[in-house]
């Protein structure tokens, strides 16, 4: 399990890649690669945290892609590691400058608590993006009039300005979808009840079910509705988001956001749990080709 601040497990599976992505992604593959080296020359953590002048948590620190690095300390450690060429030395220190770059959501750091922050840098980088939501309509797809009521449950204290700057935050999210770069698949399971809550009221909830019919039609968004009549479903414990990422050997990670934190879990036997559950829903739900007409039929009944 990783989280905001994510445990020590040498059990863990390391990032063992060096190819692109956000600042986020980057910093775990840099870290995992790193952590490889060191395994591979038989060090440990502690030794390392010498070399860099500081501790074996330190070490953990970096390779779990949880800080920025500083150029002087991977400069150490690949000395220590063994790395001299030229090439390979600038390779890894290009890297690392990538990844502490800032992502385009810095500048609403003082909204965004830390654990959200990454969850923002993994999104932004991955490829596919499956999620089952059982109360709100998916944040990628929200309209501003529904993403304001939703924000307006657990900020209403803010002020109108800091409501807004949520809201363009949450709008920003969704311009992955249309980028012109290699645009995420999106693969989306609401449950039929988050549809008819009418969050904001009735006419934010018909923009919001005409916002989805316009999203069904893309071709890289695949839309699911979980009806009331399955009953019990195997999704019973909540939302959750399964990213997965273009780099070969970054391993799908599983969101589960709570109310004051979230979990990220990569280990494999949690993933292909979560993952089958997603696919146990997705047979549950209606087939996808129906999506249009079931949120017609939502629509007219308003």
């Amino acid at each position: 399990m990783i989280a905001a601040q994510r445990a020590e497990d040498p059990d863990q599976t390391p990032v063992q890649t060096l190819s692109g992505g956000g600042p986020t992604v980057l910093r775990i593959a840099l870290g995992g690669q790193l952590r490889r080296l060191r395994e591979n020359r038989g060090i440990s953590r502690e030794a390392a945290g010498e070399a860099i002048r500081g501790s074996h948590a330190k070490i953990s620190r970096l390779e779990l892609g949880r800080v920025g690095f500083k150029e002087r300390d991977i400069a150490d450690l690949l000395t220590l590691y063994g790395i001299t060429a030229a090439d390979e030395r600038d390779a890894f220190l290009t890297l690392a400058r990538q990844a502490n770059s800032p992502g385009w959501w810095h500048r609403y750091a003082d909204l965004l608590p830390s654990w959200f922050e990454t969850y923002l840098g993994l999104e932004q980088s991955a490829a596919v993006i499956r999620t089952y939501e059982s109360q709100f309509v998916p944040g990628l797809l929200q309209t501003p009039d529904y993403a304001r009521a939703v924000i307006k449950l657990s900020h209403g204290h803010e002020s109108a300005e800091e409501i807004e700057r949520r809201v363009d935050l949450r709008m920003r999210r969704q311009e992955i979808l249309s980028r012109a770069d290699e645009p995420p698949t999106l693969w989306v399971v609401i449950d039929e009840a988050s549809l008819r809550r009418p969050i904001g009221g009735t006419p934010v909830l018909r923009g919001q079910l005409e916002r989805l019919i316009e999203a069904a039609d893309r071709p890289d968004v695949t839309m699911q509705l979980l009806p009331y009549h399955v009953g019990g479903h195997a999704a019973a414990g909540g939302p959750f988001t399964i990213l997965r990422f273009p780099q070969p050997d970054l391993p799908d990670i599983v969101y589960l956001e709570q109310l004051t934190s979230a979990l990220y879990l990569d280990k494999r036997q949690d993933v292909e749990r979560y993952l089958a559950v997603m696919d146990q829903i997705t047979i549950q739900s209606d087939p996808p080709d129906q999506t249009p007409r079931l949120l017609s039929d939502l629509l007219a009944e308003l």
